[in-house]
C-alpha cells in the first residue's frame, strides 16, 4: 500500500490552473438537454488514497450528473449477485470500436452487446439487476451512498424524466435486446431504472471515494468512525472490472485514453472521468465540455498530465 504524496495538493492546484477552460470548450450532449446547463468553464479534481488521504482542488465539491460512470457501480452490484456467472453469457468484454449507442453492431451480433459499458451492455446489466433486487436504480443509489459515505446523494428526478422522454435510441436498443431474447423485463421498466441510475448526481470528491474499492482489491474507503474497511467486491471481480475499464471505459476512444493516461478509467457525458491507480488511489476529474467521442476535453488532458508528472500508470 503506497501513500498519496503530500505534494499532491500543490500538483492538483497547478492542474486546475493549467486545465480549467478560460472559455467554453468542447460540446455538450444534444440529446440530454439538462447537461447543457453546466458551466463549461467548470473544472474539479479529487484523489482518494487507499491510506485514507483525500486531496482535491477546483470545483471538486460541485455535484454533476454521473451518467455512464454509474455503469461501473451497476456492474459491480450485478457481479455481487452473480455467483454462477450468468451475466457474462449475456454481455461480452470486448471493445466495441463503434459509438456507445450503436444499433448496427447490436443487430449484427444478434443482441449480445460487446461490453457492459456501452449503452446496450449497460441495459443488459440493469435488466439483470431488476431480476435480482426489488429496486435496481435505488440499489445503485444506496450502493454509491455507502461507498462515498454520503447519505445525501440523490437522483435528479426531473433530469431522469426528461432523459427518459428523449430515450428513442436507448429504447430502440432495448427493443433489439428484447427481440433477441436478451432482455427479460419490460423495456420501459428497464429503461426507467437505467436513466435513473445515470441521473445520480455526485461531486468529484464523492466519486473518488466511491471508486476507491477498485484501487484497493475490492475494499472500500476507510470508515472514519470504526477505522475499518468493508469488502465491496472480490479481488478477482475487481481486477476484471478494471480490465474492462481500461479497454472499454471511455467509449470508442479507450485506446487513445490508455495511450495518453495509462490508467483504467470510466467516463460519462456529464463531463466526469473516474480513473483508478491500482494499489494507490482513485482519481475523479470533472469538466463538462466533451470531445467528439463523449469524453471530457479538459478532464482527459489533466489526467494525462497527472500521470506524466507522478509516474502513475499501469504500464
Amino acid at each position: 500500500m503506497t501513500a498519496v504524496p503530500e505534494r499532491l495538493g500543490a500538483l492538483l492546484d497547478d492542474l486546475v490552473a493549467r486545465h480549467r477552460p478560460s472559455s467554453p470548450v468542447g460540446r455538450v450532449p444534444a440529446g440530454i438537454a439538462h447537461l447543457g446547463d453546466a458551466d463549461r468553464r467548470g473544472f474539479g479534481i479529487a484523489v482518494a488514497g487507499v491510506d485514507g488521504t483525500e486531496v482535491s482542488a477546483g470545483d471538486a465539491d460541485t455535484p454533476f450528473s454521473i451518467q455512464s460512470i454509474s455503469k461501473l457501480f451497476s456492474l459491480a452490484l450485478a457481479l455481487g449477485h452473480d455467483s454462477d456467472r450468468r451475466l457474462w453469457s449475456r454481455v461480452l468484454r470486448e471493445p466495441s470500436g463503434t459509438a456507445f449507442n450503436s444499433l448496427v453492431q447490436l443487430e449484427a451480433e444478434r443482441g449480445i452487446p460487446r461490453n457492459p459499458f456501452i449503452n446496450a451492455g449497460a441495459l443488459v446489466v440493469t435488466d439483470f439487476l431488476v431480476e435480482q433486487v426489488d429496486d435496481a436504480s435505488g440499489s445503485v443509489l444506496d450502493f454509491v451512498r455507502t461507498l462515498s459515505g454520503s447519505d445525501a446523494l440523490t437522483v435528479d428526478g426531473d433530469a431522469a424524466a426528461a432523459e427518459l422522454a428523449a430515450s428513442s435510441r436507448n429504447r430502440a436498443l432495448a427493443n433489439f435486446l428484447a427481440d433477441f431474447g436478451n432482455l427479460t423485463n419490460p423495456v420501459e421498466e428497464v429503461l426507467e431504472h437505467y436513466v435513473r441510475h445515470c441521473s445520480i448526481t455526485m461531486s468529484c470528491r464523492e466519486l473518488a471515494r466511491a471508486g476507491l474499492f477498485l484501487a484497493n482489491a475490492g475494499y472500500g474507503a476507510l470508515n472514519r468512525e470504526s477505522r475499518e474497511r468493508s469488502l465491496v467486491l472480490s479481488a478477482a471481480d475487481t481486477k476484471r472490472i478494471n480490465a474492462i475499464m481500461l479497454t472499454c471505459g471511455t467509449y470508442d476512444a479507450a485506446g487513445e485514453f490508455a495511450y495518453r493516461v495509462g490508467l483504467p478509467g470510466k467516463s460519462g457525458v456529464g463531463g466526469g472521468i473516474l480513473a483508478v491507480v491500482p494499489g494507490r488511489c482513485a482519481v475523479c476529474v470533472w469538466s463538462p465540455g466533451l470531445d467528439a467521442k463523449g469524453n471530457s476535453v479538459a478532464g482527459a488532458a489533466a489526467l494525462a498530465e497527472l500521470t506524466s508528472r507522478t509516474g502513475w500508470s499501469v504500464f
